[in-house]
C-alpha cells in the first residue's frame, strides 16, 4: 500500500512487533484507513474487555499502544511472534539486489519483498545500505548478505533454485508472457547500470518490463515491486 510517508515505527524505531490475531478476519490483503496509524492502548481501544493473554502479545504494546507499520491482524503482538507466523506462509520466490554502490533503492525492494511475502531479500555485494526507504519492514523480512555474484549463484545452485535476471536487455523475454519459476530468485542490478555482466552470463533467464516513454529504464525499486507482482499473480494463492 502506498500513501502516508509518516511511519510512527521508523520514527519511533520502537524495538518490538505486533497485533492482535483478533483482527477482523474480513479484512482483505490491504487495508485501508484515515487519521492516526495504529491503535491506542488496549483499555482505550476495547473499553470492558479484559486484556488477551498469550506469548504472542507484547505487554508494553497493550499498555501504550501500537503504532508500528502493521496490519491489524497483527497490532498488539511481539515482533518476533509476527515473523514467527509469517514463517509458516512465505511465498518461494526470492529476491536478490546488487549493492556495489550504495544503491538507495534496497530499502523500497525490502519493503515490498515484505508487502509480497518474499522468503527471502539478498543483499549483493556491500553490507551497508540505506534502511530509510524499508519504513522499519526489514525487521519482519529475512535477510541474507552475499559477498558477490559468484556467492549469491553459488547458494542458489545449493538450493536448487534458479536466479531470474530483471533488466531490459538484447534477448530478453518479456516479462509481461514469460512464465516465473514458483521457486527462483528475481535479480535485480544497480539504478543506472543494471544487473552485472557477471550477473547477466550467470542468471538461468534475464526477463524485461516492457516501456514506451523516452527513459531507457525506470527505477530499481519500482522495477522489483513490477516483477514481484507478475510472481504473485501467476502463483500466489487468493486470498
Amino acid at each position: 500500500m502506498t500513501g502516508r510517508s509518516t511511519d510512527p515505527e521508523a520514527a519511533a524505531a520502537g524495538p518490538t512487533a505486533a497485533d492482535p490475531a483478533a483482527a477482523d478476519p474480513a479484512a482483505g490483503p490491504t487495508e485501508w484507513g484515515e487519521g492516526l496509524v495504529g491503535v491506542g492502548p488496549w483499555e482505550h481501544e476495547r473499553p470492558g474487555e479484559p486484556r488477551p493473554s498469550g506469548d504472542h502479545w507484547d505487554p508494553e504494546l497493550l499498555e501504550s499502544g501500537d503504532r508500528r507499520n502493521v496490519v491489524d491482524r497483527y497490532r498488539y503482538w511481539r515482533r518476533e511472534a509476527i515473523v514467527a507466523d509469517l514463517d509458516t506462509r512465505r511465498h518461494p520466490f526470492h529476491v536478490a539486489i546488487e549493492n556495489f554502490g550504495h544503491d538507495a533503492n534496497i530499502g523500497t525492494v525490502v519493503r515490498t519483498a515484505n508487502a509480497f511475502l518474499a522468503a527471502e531479500v539478498h543483499i549483493v555485494g556491500r553490507r551497508r545500505w540505506n534502511r530509510r526507504g524499508a519504513m522499519v519492514t526489514d525487521r519482519y523480512q529475512h535477510l541474507r548478505h552475499h559477498e558477490d555474484v559468484a556467492a549469491l549463484m553459488d547458494w542458489a545452485d545449493s538450493v536448487g533454485v534458479p536466479v531470474v535476471a530483471v533488466d531490459n536487455l538484447p534477448g530478453a523475454e518479456p516479462l509481461e508472457t514469460a512464465h516465473l519459476p514458483r521457486d527462483c530468485v528475481l535479480l535485480f542490478g544497480q539504478e543506472g547500470p543494471g544487473v552485472s555482466a557477471d550477473a547477466r552470463l550467470r542468471a538461468a533467464r534475464t526477463v524485461s518490463i516492457a516501456q514506451f516513454g523516452s527513459t531507457r529504464s525506470i527505477n530499481a525499486g519500482v522495477a522489483a515491486g513490477i516483477a514481484m507482482h507478475a510472481w504473485i499473480r501467476e502463483h500466489a494463492a487468493p486470498i
